[in-house]
């Protein structure tokens, strides 16, 4: 999705968003994004390694009752 904008098209999404929310909050913004998408990524992380976890018990569960 993000390949197909090209710099064009970050330039126009960069001055509508200055227009819009105006330089002063555009940093607090980008910060606030940045924190939002850090936690996603921390939650993903853990909700996989969680899983994976509950995968290699029941793996482990599996091959003792085969013996």
């Amino acid at each position: 999705m993000l390949s197909n904008i090209g710099v064009p098209g970050l330039i126009l999404i960069l001055v509508l968003a200055l227009i819009i929310f105006g330089p002063k909050k555009l940093p607090e913004i980008g910060r606030a994004f940045g924190q939002t998408l850090r936690e996603f990524k921390k939650s993903t992380r853990e909700l996989t390694s969680d899983v994976m976890e509950d995968f290699e018990e029941e793996k482990k569960e599996v091959q003792k009752a085969l013996k």
